[in-house]
């Protein structure tokens, strides 16, 4: 399927969704923040998509998906956040001007999982 890179600080929640994207048959490098990650993509830039969590101690999600595309400009993007008031689906835009689909925790692992084909797809 696709390669994903994971960034979300939080332990337990980021290897409950690598395991999940494994399941769907994924391949998935995990990370614990945005600067591990950054260092990750500059290494190997060959991922379909990076997931990311948007509140990260040192570098934030939004910040590494600007600089990850500046090195992967066809890297497909999407954010998780644990902000009340987005919903499901919700559109982002980055500072590159393009939308980035948004779900907001808790959410069901089904709609990640949808979210993660569809974004994949486009």
């Amino acid at each position: 399927m696709s390669k994903i890179l994971l960034a979300e600080d939080d332990d337990v929640m980021r290897h409950f969704l690598a395991k999940a994207l494994v399941k769907q048959g994924h391949e998935v490098v995990d990370c614990a923040n945005g600067m591990d990650a950054f260092d990750a993509i500059k290494k190997n830039p060959d991922f379909d998509m990076l997931l990311t969590d948007i509140v990260m101690p040192g570098m934030d999600g939004i910040e590494l998906s600007n600089k990850s595309m500046a090195l992967c400009p066809d890297i497909k993007i999407m954010y998780i956040t644990g902000f009340a008031g987005m919903n499901v689906g919700e559109t982002q835009k980055n500072s590159h001007n393009l939308s980035i689909k948004t779900l907001s925790k808790p959410f069901h692992l089904n709609d990640l999982i949808k979210q993660v084909d569809a974004t994949l797809t486009e």
